[in-house]
């Protein structure tokens, strides 16, 4: 609201551009519609665009589709070359490790990293029987009548409901290091199972790597009793009171890429230095 606000006064007042920095873009997991529900990514863009924003930086989008919703220029940055070059210098032995997706969903990033370091990929496939239930959150409400009424002759084929197998690993991390790579860390649940599973499997180090560290809840409690051995992320978020809770958390500076994105636009010079061997699926 903030922004919105700041966005409008710069508006009203006659600005000829007006460029918000928005490293971490929120709401960006609800890109897509679910059941019936509304797509808040989609509403925000309209918002930003309606209070006068002319421009849009910002970083690691969860859906890189997100910047059709705007109707002005998205950059979006990119945080792996960091993250990237923090496990070339700060991991020894970085060349016995092995890049770890947690779903098959983020495997065309791990793939991506891997590619880029020259590793081996694993994939995490399934999940813990212990799901959360669509019932308990009230997407369901009101509830169904017992005795509602059908149209005799409408008769639609029930969807089958998926049953995703427990969790099993693809690929080899015996006595290696796993890095578990991903573009948001909130809720840990996620990493700290699969980091039972990799410990399981063999693996003698567990780093998980990411940009936006919004670690919110009892995140740093969780991954300081966990098995992961260290969680990295970018500085996108604030999360100095969630480091000094778990020694665990490192942060990389990303700074440096915002700022020349800046001097950039401002000096109208071109912005495609920044996303050189950018790929699609970066």
């Amino acid at each position: 609201m903030e922004l919105l606000i700041m966005a409008y006064a710069l508006k009203t007042s006659c600005a000829r551009n007006i460029i918000g920095v928005i490293p971490y873009f929120p709401y960006s997991k609800q890109s897509k519609m679910r059941k019936r529900g509304s797509i808040v990514c989609k509403l925000l863009a309209s918002m930003l665009a309606k209070a006068g924003l002319t421009h849009i930086i910002t970083m690691d989008l969860h859906q890189k589709e997100i910047q059709g919703f705007f109707s002005f220029p998205v950059d979006n940055l990119r945080a792996s070359p960091f993250l990237l070059q923090y496990i070339q210098e700060e991991i020894p032995d970085y060349r016995n490790a092995v890049i770890v997706a947690k779903s098959p969903g983020a495997a065309k990033r791990a793939q991506s990293y891997a590619e880029r370091l020259r590793l081996g990929l694993a994939v995490i496939h399934g999940e813990a029987q212990c799901t959360e239930q669509d019932m308990d959150d009230g997407r369901h409400s009101p509830p169904m009548l017992k005795n509602a009424t059908v149209h005799p002759g409408l008769e639609l084929p029930l969807m089958m409901a998926k049953e995703k197998p427990p969790i099993t690993v693809v690929g080899d991390v015996g006595g290696r290091i796993a890095i578990i790579v991903d573009d948001i860390i909130d809720d840990v649940e996620s990493f700290v199972a699969a980091a039972e599973i990799l410990k399981e499997r063999g693996a003698y180090k567990i780093f998980v790597m990411a940009t936006h560290g919004l670690l919110s809840a009892d995140a740093p409690r969780l991954i300081e009793e966990s098995s992961i051995d260290e969680v990295v992320v970018t500085n996108t978020v604030p999360h100095e009171v969630q480091k000094l809770q778990c020694p665990k958390i490192k942060t990389v500076d990303i700074s440096l890429i915002l700022s020349e994105a800046i001097r950039r636009i401002h000096n109208g010079e071109s912005m495609a230095y920044l996303f050189r061997n950018i790929t699609v699926d970066d």
